[in-house]
Parts: structure tokens; C-alpha cells; sequence
């Protein structure tokens, strides 16, 4: 029989050995379950990127939503990723979010919600405004939440609000921008 250590001589030691199997237990099951995804990289581009139908998004939003929605011709690099529709005052909003070529994140947010309702919702609470852009013919609001590492563009097209969000080092809102204004609202049915 093998002789047992005294209560005293046990410590923390034998405790981690002993939780070192069932973790490994745990790990297997959950990599066979699949639930479990590891990313590595500091980017997003450099991770893997869920796909988003947003052609869809934009053809359901434009038959519910009660402002024009524009669907962008984006660079054919750039995955959409993320897709939703929220309320920002008492409007509702159609948001679309893609990985961009250089890693980076921008979404589109098409609502009636006044500025002063939008720019908390996308840049966060802290979003100071840092002045104005153009782009696409029209001047765009811009403001930033550097903590946060969002920027944030605003234009009113009367009918709709347009919101831009970008997070990363240098996301190409420009671009989005230009994409956007360049679409024709979609037909409502």
C-alpha cells in the first residue's frame, strides 16, 4: 500500500497537479463540442471574420425602414462582418459593420434619429466633435472618443441621417463615405 503524506506536508503544489488533468479534460471537450475559437493577431483581418449577407440587410431594412436606405458598392476586399437594427431616440436604425483590406472596422448606420441621438450611439459617451469633412459632394461631421479608439462622421440628407463609425489605426471613412453617397436609395416594394 502506498503511504500516505501527512495532512501538513500537503500544500497549493498538490492541489495544481491535480487540477491540471481535469483542465485538460475540459479544454479537449470543449475543442470536440466546438465551442471554443482561439484568434491570434492584433488585427481583425488577421483573425477569422464572420460573414455577414449585408445585399440581404439592405433589401429587408429598405422594406421596413421609413427613411431611404442606400447600399454601398464597398471595396471588393473589404467582408462584411455584422449586421443589426436598433433604436437611437425613437427611430430605428439600419446598421451594417465591415473588416476592412487594412484590418480595420467600419459600419454604416442609416436612421432618422437627429445627430445629437446618433453620436453617442456609435462614438460613445466621451465623442467630442473635431470638426468637419468632405466627402462625396457633402460636408460630414466628424468627432472622435480616443479612449475608445472610435471615430465618428455625420451627415443629414434630410430624409435619413448617415453615420460612419470606424475603429482601428486609420479606417478608411473617406471611402465608405464616398460609396455611400454615390448609392441610390433603394426602392421601397
Amino acid at each position: 500500500m502506498a503511504e500516505k503524506k501527512p495532512r501538513i506536508l500537503q500544500d497549493s503544489r498538490d492541489m495544481v497537479w491535480s487540477l491540471i488533468p481535469l483542465l485538460l479534460i475540459c479544454l479537449v471537450i470543449a475543442g470536440i463540442a466546438g465551442s471554443c475559437a482561439w484568434g491570434f493577431g492584433d488585427k481583425a483581418a488577421e483573425q477569422k471574420v464572420p460573414t455577414f449577407n449585408s445585399d440581404a440587410a439592405f433589401i429587408a431594412d429598405s422594406r421596413v425602414m421609413p427613411f431611404p436606405i442606400r447600399q454601398p458598392a464597398v471595396p471588393a476586399a473589404w467582408q462584411s462582418n455584422s449586421g443589426s437594427t436598433s433604436t437611437v431616440g425613437t427611430s430605428l436604425t439600419s446598421n451594417v459593420g465591415w473588416i476592412t483590406d487594412n484590418g480595420t472596422y467600419v459600419q454604416l448606420t442609416q436612421t432618422a434619429a437627429t445627430e445629437d441621438q446618433l453620436v453617442p450611439a456609435l462614438g460613445g459617451t466621451g465623442a467630442l466633435g473635431t470638426g468637419t469633412v468632405e466627402a462625396g459632394g457633402t460636408t460630414w461631421v466628424t468627432y472622435e472618443n480616443a479612449p475608445e479608439n472610435r471615430m465618428v462622421w455625420v451627415t443629414d440628407l434630410g430624409d435619413v441621417r448617415i453615420g460612419l463609425l470606424g475603429r482601428g489605426d486609420n479606417p478608411p471613412l473617406n471611402t465608405l463615405a464616398e460609396a455611400v453617397l454615390k448609392a441610390q436609395p433603394l426602392p421601397k416594394p
